[in-house]
């Protein structure tokens, strides 16, 4: 279910709540193939099945950037900025890819606000996601990342 967030002062308030779990999202070799004709990033541990199959995870897995790429299709599932005239993606200050993504692997993403910064015409809120595989021990990604609300 979507938090949405109507003014800067609620978003404050959840600093440190965690939303989600997003709905999964399975990665499937279309998928992975399709973010490889896109950034030319063709190398066989993603777009080879049969090559992977013998190789350190038995099948294909994703691109570490494909997983990341998801994070904004998770967001609008976990939270919504319902207030300002903009929101502009500032960037993020930690990504990590602590885990792979096997090909057939469902996804979800929780998100928590870590910090809201006051600007003089916007905010900037600081959004800590985890995209983890379900069953897997360790996430697929970590990444702290950059909205500019104005």
């Amino acid at each position: 279910m979507t938090r949405t967030f109507t003014s800067i002062d609620e978003v404050k308030a959840a600093v440190g709540e965690e939303l989600g779990p997003s709905e999964p999202l399975v990665v499937d070799q279309a998928r992975i193939d399709a973010f490889a004709d896109a950034t030319g990033d063709h190398q066989w541990i993603h777009v080879d099945p049969e090559r992977a199959a013998a190789g350190p995870y038995g099948a294909t897995i994703a691109h570490g950037y494909l997983t990341l790429s998801l994070i904004p299709q998770f967001a609008q599932q976990l939270f919504a900025l319902d207030f300002g005239v903009a929101r502009i993606n500032y960037g993020a200050n930690k990504i990590r890819f602590p885990a792979p993504v096997p090909v057939g692997s469902a996804l979800r993403a929780t998100a928590t606000v870590t910090d809201v910064a006051d600007g003089a015409a916007s905010c900037t809120v600081t959004v800590r996601y985890v995209v983890a595989v379900d069953g897997a021990a360790k996430p697929a990604c970590v990444a702290e990342t950059l909205v500019v609300v104005a």
